[in-house]
């Protein structure tokens, strides 16, 4: 509602290897079963820093190079293999890190543009985590709202040191200043979390969270379809005053997800 320009960028893929057996006379088709893969779902939002312009391409560049580089190794994606979960985990790295390193040779001068930015890769029924800066994801489970990301903030880092309290950090303005970012001083974060039937995934920008609370937030996710949730949690942060862009990329997790 203030903003001209959106700085926010997102993407939602799906990777599926599969063969579908349309007909055939052959008694025996097991020899299909090792042929499919899991579906992979991969959701990603990215936060502009660095003023109107250089926002837009930061956030723009870094969710450009995760696709580009997911969609190099895709073969390497859909051999997916519980037993090498870290091997999968340092191809997402790698992802944002190309972004980086790209960013890096746009703007080589100290204090370029930079984005925060938040990916869940879901392989049911575990979600892989990457994140760097203050965009969040939250899965929402039978009404309980929990957040899966922590802000990668001064404030934020200060407090858990015990440096400062929370009053002092926010009074000083340390929890607007981001500890970690794509294309400027990167160190993500890496984790997993494993979901159940039922649960709500989302990834948001803090155009969302600036403006509306958790508990309201859990009410938006819980109605409707995920869409249509997506929709209401937007128009929720602009009702209260849109000072930010917003993206909000919600998931209904199902056994077929």
């Amino acid at each position: 509602m203030v903003r001209a320009t959106n700085e926010d960028h997102f993407a939602i893929m799906t990777i599926q290897k599969s063969v579908r057996l349309l007909a055939t006379n052959l008694q025996d088709t097991t020899l299909l079963d090792g042929m499919g893969g899991p579906e992979v779902h991969i959701f990603v939002v990215a936060d502009g820093i660095g003023g109107t312009a250089g926002g837009k391409v930061a956030s723009g560049v870094a969710v450009r190079s995760v696709v580009e580089y997911l969609a190099e190794a895709v073969n390497c994606v859909q051999d997916f293999d519980i037993d090498r979960e870290q091997i999968f985990l340092d191809i997402l790295s790698t992802a944002v890190w190309r972004g980086h390193e790209r960013l890096k040779k746009m703007f080589p001068a100290q204090g370029g543009p930079a984005t925060t930015l938040t990916m869940t890769t879901l392989v049911w029924p575990r979600a892989y985590i990457i994140h760097a800066g203050d965009s969040r994801g939250y899965f929402l489970r039978k009404g309980a709202l929990r957040q899966f990301t922590r802000d990668q903030t001064m404030g934020d880092d200060l407090v858990d040191r015990d440096a400062v309290t929370e009053q002092q950090a926010r009074r000083a303005g340390w929890y607007n200043v981001l500890s970690s970012e794509v294309g400027g001083c990167l160190l993500p974060s890496v984790g997993l979390i494993d979901l159940a039937e039922g649960d709500t995934l989302l990834l948001c920008t803090d155009g969302l969270t600036k403006h509306v609370p958790d508990d309201r937030i859990a009410a938006l996710l819980a109605a409707g379809s995920a869409e249509s949730a997506a929709q209401s949690l937007i128009d929720a942060a602009l009702e209260a005053g849109g000072h930010d862009n917003v993206t909000a990329v919600v998931a209904r997790a199902t056994r077929a997800t």
